[in-house]
């Protein structure tokens, strides 16, 4: 089953209430919240994403899906368990080592919330390898993060393969989540590779119903 996480980065201002209701009505899976902080990526959209999730909190029922590209990871967590995620994701490149990544991933269970992973375009999925059993996702970034609106790059459907055939020849129960780039031309390339989650953000909030979009977005 495919499941789609809408991610709220381009939502216009002032119409913030009458788009998360519209996306409950439309049935996304998840609220993708994009956290940025204006050093891991250039874009800050830190306390406007800490603002958005609190009001989705309160109005919907819906799971938040917390992207945290950022580099003080340990405040993201701490910040971002208040609203009660349904899973916390942080990116492997802001890790000094592994020791950092594995205190991220059992400070976010301790939590009783999910966890995931995220690699940037450029890292090469062997090196997250030992850490899929720790955790509940991984996500592969299809864009360089840090804007909406960008063109998927192709190359990133042999990383979802790649990682794909892993999981599945090691038994690892994993999540694949895609992030970047996901419309309804690219969505069947990564749906074949093998992710189960997409990630899509300017596809959905551009469409003049967003229902239309999540539906054609989740055939598989």
């Amino acid at each position: 089953m495919v499941e789609i996480s809408t991610s709220i980065l381009s939502v216009i201002k002032g119409e913030e209430s009458k788009t998360f209701f519209g996306l409950e009505k439309a049935k996304t899976d998840y609220f993708h919240i994009d956290v940025m902080d204006g050093k891991f990526v250039k874009k800050n959209t830190y306390n406007k994403m800490l603002e958005y999730a609190s009001y989705i909190k309160r109005i919907s029922n819906l799971p938040l899906d917390v992207h945290l590209m950022i580099e003080d990871i340990d405040k993201g967590i701490e910040d971002f368990l208040a609203v009660e995620p349904n899973i916390i994701t942080f990116h492997y490149e802001a890790c000094k080592d592994k020791e950092e990544v594995m205190n991220h991933i059992k400070k976010i269970k301790e939590n009783n919330c999910k966890v995931g992973l995220s690699i940037k375009p450029e890292t090469n999925i062997e090196e997250i390898y030992e850490f899929l059993p720790y955790i509940h996702m991984c996500l592969v970034m299809t864009v360089e993060p840090g804007k909406g609106g960008q063109t998927l790059l192709t190359e990133m459907v042999d990383k979802i393969s790649k990682l794909k055939k892993y999981i599945a020849e090691n038994n690892v129960e994993i999540d694949i989540e895609a992030d970047g780039g996901i419309n309804l031309k690219t969505a069947d390339a990564v749906k074949d590779a093998g992710a189960n989650i997409l990630v899509a953000g300017t596809a959905i909030l551009m469409a003049n119903d967003y229902k239309v979009i999540i539906d054609e977005l989740r055939k598989k």
